[in-house]
């Protein structure tokens, strides 16, 4: 259907309802008296359905099966325990990190954005800019020193989405996180895609050159504040996370190909939303597809004009048509907290993050033992030395 059909279905009802008499077979009723308000509703709901099922043959947006018993998220976990979801995608954003005292982008006083002034840049967005962190790399580089993966610990959310992982459920966690706390967590490069990019790797800018370098490389470089530059060439060279002015991973586009049509349950957590084509993921499932949004508001809602007609164009929590999205409106811990408890796994998960956090604290402390050791080395060769030299 083309834009200017479908701007006549929704603004020429007129035209649309005497299309609605002939294909339906409506009786002409002019000239007959309307002493019943009754039919005239009737008459309104049977022009409506027409309009619904109009859009619905052409557009393919047609309402899909009622899978859940009821839209909450005991009803999500009766579907889960049902044995009939076995293949379950999470979309996830900023919002599954801030527990771990990372901000998220956009939350007004405390996100990110809200809190670049130091940086003096043209628009907070700049620091994430292409164009403009070739010719001022500083300001991401500083940033970067703040805000660089290493410094924090998983979340309750990330060990739920290894939970479901490690139980056979998940087909995939896409990300448009950077902070690579998935993969601390347990999740494992097939089990990942990090749509807005990630630090595990780093390249040079420069299209005639493009070596690859380490996430260890990266970040001595990054510590020890010098700008980053290729060894080769001589150009900045860049975490392969994704600026505003460039392209998503290609793995992001053949591999969503394949995983969202045979999704059964779709689960969305911490992101507003926003940013395409990420955004545009909740509608590639079926139409079948129970989608669970866990997040501090409800976001992706239907387009008016597609809203208005019962179906497509995004999430439909309140309508009298919804019928298979649920939105859980807290914390992405708390909501994946509540969601293991209805599922029996409470126990289970809290077990998880206090083990895995102990293992990273454990593996810190031998960090910095191994690298107090070596400074203390350090200083004695360097004592010694001055000895001599006296």
């Amino acid at each position: 259907m083309t834009f200017t059909s479908v701007w006549y279905v929704l603004f020429c009802p007129v035209e649309v309802s005497k299309r609605a008499e002939e294909e339906a077979g409506t009786p002409d009723l002019e000239g007959q008296s309307d002493d019943s308000s009754d039919e005239g509703d009737a008459s309104g709901d049977t022009e409506m359905d027409f309009l619904r099922s109009l859009f619905s043959r052409t557009l393919g947006l047609s309402p899909g099966e009622k899978v859940l018993d009821e839209l909450t998220l005991d009803g999500v976990a009766r579907y889960i325990l049902s044995g009939k979801c076995k293949n379950i995608i999470c979309m996830v954003g900023a919002g599954i990190s801030t527990s771990a005292g990372i901000p998220d982008f956009r939350s007004p006083g405390t996100g990110l954005y809200a809190n670049l002034q130091k940086y003096n840049l043209p628009y907070p967005e700049a620091i994430f800019q292409i164009d403009y962190f070739k010719k001022h790399p500083e300001p991401f580089f500083a940033l970067a020193r703040e805000l660089y993966p290493g410094q924090f610990k998983p979340t309750v959310c990330h060990y739920f989405m290894r939970m479901l992982k490690d139980k056979g459920l998940l087909t995939r966690c896409y990300s448009q996180n950077i902070d690579t706390l998935e993969r601390v967590a347990g999740l494992e490069g097939e089990d990942l895609i990090e749509a807005h990019g990630t630090f595990h790797t780093s390249h040079c800018v420069s299209f005639l050159c493009r070596k690859e370098y380490s996430m260890d490389w990266m970040k001595n470089q990054i510590f020890s504040e010098d700008i980053p530059k290729c060894d080769s060439c001589g150009s900045l060279v860049k975490p392969d996370i994704v600026f505003f002015g460039e392209n998503l991973p290609a793995r992001f586009f053949t591999t969503m190909k394949m995983d969202f049509p045979r999704c059964d349950l779709l689960i969305i957590m911490g992101t507003s939303l926003q940013v395409q084509p990420f955004a545009s993921l909740v509608n590639r499932v079926s139409n079948s597809c129970p989608r669970l949004l866990i997040n501090m508001e409800k976001t992706g809602q239907s387009e008016f004009g597609m809203g208005l007609f019962g179906f497509g164009g995004g999430m439909d929590f309140d309508s009298d048509k919804a019928y298979r999205d649920v939105a859980y409106l807290s914390t992405c811990d708390d909501g994946c907290m509540a969601l293991a408890e209805l599922l029996g796994w409470k126990a289970e998960l809290e077990e998880m993050v206090k083990r895995e956090h102990a293992l990273i604290d454990s593996k810190d402390a031998k960090t910095k033992d191994k690298e107090a050791n070596q400074s203390s080395r350090s200083t004695g060769a360097e004592a010694g030395k001055s000895d001599k030299t006296e």
